[in-house]
C-alpha cells in the first residue's frame, strides 16, 4: 500500500522515465528520523509486518518484524544510553552481516548518535584510526576472534572508546549483546528539544575503502535515507512485503543501500544471507530456496555464479536482479539473461550517496551501459572546465546545481577535514572523478576512474572497455587492465587476469586472448602484457585496486 512512501511522496507511480525524471519529488520533514518515522510507524500501523528474515551457515535463521525491531531497538537505546552514549556520540559497529546490526543501528538513531559502519576485515591500525579521527565512545563488534583481537589491540591506541559489546556470544572482557537486552525496558521515549534529531543531524559516516593512504570519512545526515527511495523503489524494484536480498557486509555502503533505508521504507522485508564465505553454488541455492522477489549483488558475484550450473536452479521467483560496486561487463548479462530469461538492472553511486545513474523500471536494459541519471540529482557529464561535453565524448560524472537544490542522499561533508570537503561540495556540482560517456538515447556508459584511464601511444583508453572484452572470453572470469612501464612507448596496456576452472596461463592462452581483444574492441587496446594471478587485489568494499597494480608495476600516479 506504500504507506511510508505515500507520506513523503506525492507520486509515486509514473507513466515513463521522462515523467519519472520530471515530476519525482521528495517532501521531507524538518524533524525526521528513520527509526522513528519508518520502523515504530510500520509497528503502529501494521505490527505483523515482516522485516527481516535472516539466516546463517549452521542453518540458524530468525524471523523479525517491525514490532519485533521497534522493541529491541528501544531495549538496546536503554543499554547505549546507560552506557553513556547520547546525541552526538559515535559508535562503531563492527557485525558482519548479524541480525543485531539492524537492531543497534536503530537504536543508536533513535539516541541520535552517530553509527560508523565497519567491515570485518579490518586491522588493528585500520580501527585505531577510524576510533581517533572520529572520536569513537563505543565498540559493538561480532564475536570473531580476528575481528576482537584486532579490536582490543586498536583500542590500546584508542582512548576515546569507553566500552565494547559483543555480539553472537560471550566473550572475556566485553559487555553481551544478548545479557544487555534481555534485561532492558522496552520502553523508551522520542527525544524532545535540544535532545531530539534535526535533519541535519549527523546519522552516519561511512570510512571510503582507498586504494592508498587513509580512508575518508563519509558524512550523511538524517536526510540520507530519503535518497535510498529511489535506490530501492525505482531501481532494485522491491516490492512490500516480499524478500529483497543485497550481497554486502554491513561494513559496506551498499548495506545501507540494499538492506535497510530504502528497503524498509518501501515496506520490503529485508531477507539476509550471513554467510562466512562467498561460495557460488550456496549462494544459488539460497536464491533458490527463498524464493526472492528481488536479488542485487556485485558484478564479480554475477561472474563467479556463472561459472556454476545456473541453469539448474529454479530463480524464477527473482523478478528483478541488480547490480552496483563495479561495472559490469555486458558478457556477464547476455549470459545471464540466456540462463535465467532476466536481464541485470546495473546502478552506480559511491559511498558518498545513493544511486545516480540506474536501469529504471521504464528502460530497456543495455548491456554496457549503466542506465539514466537519477531524478534530484541533476547529473551531467562535464569536461575539466565544468563545461557539458557532447554525445559520445568521455566526461566526469558530476552532480549539478548543489546550491539550488541540495539532494537528498549526497555527503554532507568529510569528517574532520573541512578543506577537502569545500574543494569537493563548495561550488556548483561535485566532481565524482568517474569518467562516462552518454548515447543519443541519454543512456550512460562508464568509462572508468580518471586516474584509471589509461594514456598509451597517444590514446585515451578506458580500462572498462578491455576487461569487457577479455570476460568475454570463455577462459576469464575476472581481470583488470592497467598501465604498465614499456621503454620505447612509454606505457602500455596490462591485463591481470584470474581464469576460469580448466584453463591454464600458457603463452598460447595470451596470444589467444590478446587476439580475442583486438577482434572484439580497437586493435589498438589489446593487452601487451597479460599476467595471470589467482586473486585480484581489491579493498575491503570489493573494488579492484587498479591503483596497487599500478605501482607494483613501477607506475607513479
Amino acid at each position: 500500500m506504500d504507506y511510508i512512501l505515500s507520506k513523503y511522496c506525492p507520486r509515486i507511480e509514473f507513466d515513463s522515465y521522462e515523467d519519472f525524471f520530471e515530476n519525482f519529488t521528495i517532501n521531507i520533514p524538518q524533524n525526521f528520523n528513520f527509526a522513528y518515522d519508518v520502523v515504530d510507524e510500520w509497528a503502529r500501523v501494521e505490527p505483523e509486518k515482516k522485516a527481516l528474515v535472516w539466516v546463517d551457515d549452521n542453518d540458524d535463521r530468525k524471523e523479525f518484524t517491525f514490532s519485533d525491531i521497534s522493541r529491541m531497538s528501544n531495549q538496546m537505546a536503554n543499554v547505549f544510553w546507560e552506557q553513556g552514549i547520547r546525541k552526538g556520540d559515535v559508535v562503531l559497529m563492527i557485525l558482519r552481516r548479524r541480525w543485531e546490526y539492524w537492531v543497534c543501528a536503530m537504536a543508536l538513531c533513535k539516541i541520535g548518535a552517530t553509527v560508523v559502519p565497519a567491515t570485518i576485515q579490518l586491522t588493528r591500525k585500520d580501527i585505531a584510526y577510524r576510533c581517533n579521527l572520529a572520536g569513537v565512545k563505543m565498540m559493538v563488534c561480532v564475536n570473531d576472534d580476528y575481528v576482537c583481537e584486532q579490536t582490543e589491540l586498536a583500542l590500546q591506541d584508542a582512548p576515546s572508546v569507553q566500552g565494547k559489546i559483543v555480539c553472537g556470544g560471550e566473550r572475556e572482557g566485553w559487555l553481551s549483546f544478548s545479557d544487555l537486552i534481555a534485561s532492558a525496558s522496552p520502553e523508551w521515549q522520542r527525544p524532545e528539544g535540544d535532545a531530539a534529531t534535526q535533519i541535519d543531524d549527523i546519522m552516519l559516516m561511512y570510512f571510503t575503502s582507498g586504494t592508498t593512504g587513509n580512508a575518508k570519512a563519509v558524512e550523511h545526515s538524517f536526510k540520507h535515507p530519503f535518497g535510498h527511495i529511489i535506490t530501492a523503489k525505482y531501481w532494485q524494484q522491491v516490492q512490500e512485503n516480499k524478500l529483497h536480498m543485497s550481497v554486502t557486509d554491513s561494513g559496506w555502503a551498499k548495506f545501507g543501500w540494499g538492506k535497510l533505508y530504502g528497503q524498509w521504507m518501501a515496506g520490503a522485508c529485508v531477507f539476509c544471507y550471513d554467510m562466512m564465505k562467498f561460495v557460488p553454488a550456496k549462494l544459488l541455492q539460497v536464491m533458490q530456496d527463498y524464493k526472492l522477489t528481488t536479488f542485487c549483488a556485485p558484478p564479480t558475484m554475477y561472474r563467479f555464479m556463472l561459472q556454476e550450473d545456473v541453469a539448474s536452479y529454479d530463480l524464477s521467483p527473482i523478478q528483478n536482479f541488480a547490480t552496483a560496486g563495479e561495472p559490469l561487463n555486458a558478457e556477464v548479462t547476455v549470459a545471464w539473461e540466456r540462463l535465467t530469461g532476466k536481464k541485470i538492472r546495473e546502478g552506480f553511486g559511491q559511498s558518498e550517496g545513493p544511486v545516480l545513474v540506474a536501469t529504471f523500471p521504464w528502460l530497456e536494459p543495455r548491456p554496457g551501459s549503466m542506465g539514466k541519471p537519477s531524478p534530484l540529482l541533476n547529473i551531467r557529464l562535464l569536461d575539466d572546465d565544468g563545461n557539458f561535453v557532447p554525445d559520445g565524448e568521455e566526461g566526469a560524472i558530476c552532480v549539478t546545481h548543489l546550491k539550488d537544490a541540495y539532494p537528498p542522499g549526497l555527503f554532507v561533508g568529510y569528517f574532520g577535514d573541512p578543506e577537502r570537503t569545500k574543494e569537493a561540495l563548495g561550488g556548483e556540482y561535485y566532481n565524482l572523478h568517474d569518467m562516462a560517456w552518454r548515447d543519443p538515447d541519454g543512456y550512460l556508459s562508464f568509462v572508468g576512474r580518471n586516474d584509471d584511464v589509461i594514456k598509451c601511444s597517444g590514446y585515451r583508453i578506458g580500462p572498462f572497455e578491455v576487461e569487457s572484452a577479455l570476460v568475454a572470453h570463455p577462459a576469464v572470469v575476472e581481470c583488470a587492465v592497467t598501465a604498465a612501464p614499456d621503454p620505447i612507448r612509454g606505457k602500455v596496456v596490462k591485463a591481470t587476469v584470474v581464469l576460469a576452472r580448466g584453463y591454464e596461463g600458457t603463452p598460447e592462452l595470451t596470444k589467444e586472448l590478446q587476439n580475442h581483444v583486438k577482434k572484439t574492441t580497437a586493435p589498438y587496446k589489446y593487452p601487451r602484457i597479460v599476467e595471470y594471478v589467482d586473486e585480484l587485489p581489491k579493498t575491503v568494499g570489493g573494488k579492484i585496486k587498479r591503483k596497487l597494480i599500478r605501482t607494483n608495476d613501477g607506475i607513479a600516479d
